[in-house]
């Protein structure tokens, strides 16, 4: 069926990467959101756009029967799920060829196939596609995964047969652990698909985790377009990505490669897929899975062969061959893409959330970032915490990465917490530098410690101060009448100076700032007399001399008294408390638990007068389709429980409260 309009069934990044080939080629677009992303770019850049319903997908992008009618009302022709939400949910496939609308993506049947990861390893085994030793049975009793995982011999990992991105999800070292990991993996796998079903696998240990991009046409031919490395990863979910594969040898893409054709083919397979392999340092691999939809990580493959994997996704849905052989598939340069997340890195990459003070992308050569957020909008809980991508290309690997850490060191991403220092970090590593980054990379190269916020550098302090010192002065001269600006520092015995105090109220440092000619500045702090010259400055971005040193600093100023810059590869936010009146202070911790992140109770594992010890499990918040244990931080008793199972309960809120032991506290 031929089709001119397209409903774009998602949101953020995605949905504006979808509409922008759609709106190339000429086709129409309809947008779909909820009530939290009313204002979101998506939603602008569509020709047309439908509110689905409230916030959470359940009510929203997750539900066919109110995408299916914005289609209907809007007249769109053809549907593109995306990825996430609907884009793996074979029903909703059927259900759009049922209305007479096109599916841009696999048959409903190939979906239906390797969405589940049980039939799919049984299905690839019999094509000869290499294959990880696990349990895929039928039978999902914990006795049948408990039995299995001793012929299997630990560590093991249990998965959501039905799912992916690292949610129901758990490696497991030994045999006391795999109950309670059954329980958790199952619970999450029915929350985030509807569905309880589990695999096992033996946990292959550090291997590099490589895909296969696959596209097929109706008249089934098939063909790949080389290999991605998805190898550094936390929780199981990617962080970095880059094509080709840095340890990659000829005979060995063209063996993954054929594996990979041959896994599509045995399915009938049409449209784009992802056949993801573990690869050892034997250099044997292994089939893990297939994505029946367009990767997060698409973008690297089009920057090394040129082709645009939506624009032939569209083609082939039309109905059109692909016109391409395997023969025809370049591989140019090198292309590396990092996943910026709306997390705290300090917190065991906890999701955050909040109001979007900044968002100022770089560009320049070889560079392309693909967002759907904006200055002014929300972080919503509800959603995944990947918030943009930051991309690369160059002529070698080294290049490549380079003009990825320069363009992290230029984009401005402020407000939410996110890990885009710890991107910059990961990608200078030595071992990631050299290409020999495993799926235990980010284990093995960092601590808990190192991972910690780091100390506010003197640098960062001296630039903060200074550019709200420059702020409050510009806003002087603004509402200053008739008085020259070279007079408002000055008072009758000379120079006057201003304090900044920034921190905690108990555990603050300050800031002194003397202000000299031809923006020039002295900071006096922590003992310390900093020279600070302001070389040039615009909106968003200043190149700053600090005792002699240039840095380029990326800032905001949201309201009086806050900055937010980046220098030095480190992002800081600096509240003057000063000008903080009342401020409270801070009572987080100890005995009082507080939600890490907004989200929705799912169990309460306590009740008041309970004796619990340090490391208890007291609930189970469920945020961004992940599910976070809450733990006792003290040993004591509760003595209050202020939310139960079923609450939404918004970040900073009282959870439980737990009197410390006397000798604890002592």
């Amino acid at each position: 069926m031929r089709f001119n309009s397209i409903l774009v069934a998602n949101r953020g990044e995605i949905a504006v990467r979808v509409m922008r080939t759609a709106k190339s080629l000429g086709y129409r677009t309809i947008a779909v959101y909820s009530e939290a992303d009313a204002a979101a770019p998506h939603v602008k850049m569509a020709d047309d756009a439908v509110c689905l319903g409230p916030a959470p997908v359940g009510e929203s992008y997750l539900d066919p029967a109110r995408v299916l009618k914005a289609a209907a009302d809007t007249g769109a022709q053809a549907i593109h799920p995306g990825y996430g939400f609907l884009s793996e949910n074979a029903d909703f496939a059927r259900a759009c060829e049922a209305a007479g609308l096109v599916f841009i993506g696999p048959r409903p049947d190939a979906v239906d196939l390797m969405g589940n990861k049980a039939e799919a390893k049984r299905r690839m085994i019999a094509a000869g596609v290499p294959c990880v030793p696990g349990y895929e049975g039928e039978d999902q009793a914990d006795d049948a995964f408990i039995a299995a995982s001793a012929d299997i011999g630990f560590p093991v990992m249990v998965k959501a047969a039905a799912g992916g991105g690292g949610r129901g999800m758990r490696l497991v070292q030994d045999a006391a652990d795999l109950p309670d990991a059954i329980r958790l993996a199952r619970s999450e796998a029915e929350n985030a698909f509807g569905s309880g079903e589990l695999i096992l696998e033996k946990a292959i240990v550090q291997p590099r985790h490589v895909e296969i991009q696959v596209f097929a046409d109706e008249a089934g031919n098939t063909i790949h377009l080389g290999e991605r490395d998805c190898s550094v990863q936390r929780r199981h979910q990617k962080v970095i990505e880059e094509a080709p594969c840095p340890v990659m040898t000829e005979d060995l893409r063209d063996k993954m490669g054929a594996a990979a054709v041959e896994a599509a083919r045995a399915i009938n397979y049409r449209g784009a897929g992802t056949v993801e392999f573990l690869l050892g340092a034997d250099g044997q691999f292994y089939f893990l899975e297939m994505n029946t939809r367009l990767q997060v990580e698409h973008p690297v493959t089009e920057l090394i062969t040129g082709l645009d994997l939506v624009a032939l996704q569209i083609k082939v849905a039309q109905g059109e061959t692909l016109e391409l052989t395997q023969d025809d598939v370049s591989l140019t340069g090198h292309a590396i893409e990092v996943r910026l997340y709306a997390e705290d890195v300090a917190e065991d990459f906890l999701p955050s959330t909040g109001h979007i003070d900044l968002w100022a992308p770089a560009a320049g050569e070889g560079i392309r970032i693909d967002a759907g957020i904006a200055t002014g909008l929300e972080v919503s809980p509800f959603y995944d915490p990947m918030i943009a991508k930051v991309m690369a290309h160059g002529p070698n690997r080294d290049v490549a990465r380079q003009r990825v850490i320069d363009a992290l060191r230029r984009t401005a991403i402020f407000g939410p917490q996110t890990n885009r220092d710890f991107l910059i970090d990961a990608l200078s590593q030595p071992v990631f530098a050299q290409g020999g980054a495993t799926t235990a990379f980010i284990g093995e190269t960092y601590s808990a410690d190192d991972l910690a916020r780091r100390v506010l550098s003197a640098e960062a302090l001296a630039a903060g101060a200074v550019l709200l010192y420059r702020s409050e002065q510009e806003a002087a001269i603004e509402a200053s009448i008739g008085v020259d600006a070279e007079l408002l520092n000055w008072s009758s015995s000379g120079r006057l100076s201003t304090t900044y105090r920034f921190g905690s109220a108990d555990d603050g440092v300050s800031a002194t700032v003397i202000a000299h000619d031809n923006n020039g500045w002295t900071v006096e702090a922590e003992g310390r007399s900093i020279r600070i010259v302001l070389q040039s400055a615009d909106e968003y971005s200043a190149r700053i001399q600090i005792d002699g040193t240039v840095h380029d600093v990326v800032f905001a100023i949201p309201r009086r008294g806050m900055v937010h810059l980046s220098i030095e590869d480190q992002t800081v936010s600096l509240i003057n408390l000063l000008a903080q009146a009342g401020m409270a202070d801070d009572t987080a911790g100890g005995g009082r638990v507080l939600a890490p992140m907004h989200g929705l109770i799912l169990e309460v594992h306590v009740s008041e007068g309970q004796t619990v010890c340090k490391g208890d499990r007291l609930a189970v918040l469920e945020a961004m389709k992940m599910q976070h244990q809450i733990l006792a931080e003290v040993d004591g008793t509760v003595t209050n429980i202020a939310c139960v199972a079923g609450d939404q309960v918004p970040a900073g809120d009282l959870l439980v409260e737990i009197e410390v032991d006397e000798e604890e506290a002592a």
